[in-house]
């Protein structure tokens, strides 16, 4: 089926789920025939956002997801109208580019996931939010994430290794904003969760906030590099280390290189 036709399909499917929608409203409410009604109009919602979604139109897909999230949420299904608000955010995210309008419907389902009871789904959500809030320069949002998400895992067995991550992730974003915060941020972390003081993240932003203080845009460089041999840098922690050495004077590369 070319994309005209699914996008044919696509809004049948939505004018019969708006139908059942109206018939389930139009009886007397509370009545059996209601619900059933309206568990088929979500799910002809769902199979329309797909078929849109194949045809790439995506603005037509988040209309109907948004059509299905409303009834899901009256109904008190918070999981699935969760799982909706993910999929939307990553239309956002990939297709559409709207990084704002991503991180609202990620916190919007991190809230059903939290109310849920579904920490680790919530968390995820809500780390998605952080790193795209460092992104756009909203490190104090970044940083209560990071924050709330590492304390929330440093006592549970299965996910305190990943802790360090979350702890190292909001020093750099308190490095970025004022070097003092971020040496005031790891003494708390530290004291907080001491396994980070041995860990690799933490030696690295010890090393970083003296060669700031140095002015020293060589050592720094050679700290990171050096972290960097062992545990690749990704994106964004390299977007970040960046933003930090900019703001040592004397950075000849200005907004170059950290290797």
């Amino acid at each position: 089926m070319d994309n005209a036709g699914k996008e044919r399909e696509a809004v049948q499917l939505m004018a019969e789920a708006d139908k059942r929608v109206k018939a389930s409203h139009s009886f007397l409410r509370g009545l059996f025939g209601g619900n059933t009604r309206i568990e088929e109009a979500c799910e002809m919602y769902t199979r329309a956002a797909n078929m849109f979604k194949m045809a790439k139109n995506w603005s037509e897909a988040i209309n109907c997801l948004n059509a299905a999230i409303d009834i899901y949420t009256d109904m008190g299904r918070f999981t699935i109208a969760a799982k909706h608000h993910i999929t939307i955010a990553e239309i956002y995210e990939t297709e559409l580019v709207d990084i704002e309008k991503a991180i609202a419907h990620y916190e919007q389902s991190a809230d059903y996931y939290k109310g849920e009871e579904s920490n680790s789904s919530a968390n995820k959500c809500l780390l998605k939010v952080a790193a795209y809030a460092a992104q756009l320069e909203q490190y104090q949002k970044a940083i209560e994430i990071y924050e709330q998400v590492g304390a929330n895992t440093m006592d549970n067995p299965l996910l305190k290794y990943s802790a360090k991550d979350y702890f190292f992730k909001a020093a750099l974003c308190h490095f970025i904003v004022d070097e003092l915060n971020a040496k005031l941020a790891l003494e708390k972390y530290e004291e907080m969760f001491p396994a980070f003081t041995d860990s690799r993240e933490c030696k690295l932003l010890k090393k970083l906030l003296e060669a700031h203080e140095e002015q020293n845009s060589e050592a720094y460089t050679e700290a990171v590099k050096e972290f960097d041999s062992i545990s690749r840098l990704d994106q964004w922690l390299t977007t970040m280390l960046l933003r930090i050495k900019k703001s040592i004077q004397g950075d000849e590369e200005g907004d170059g290189d950290l290797k």
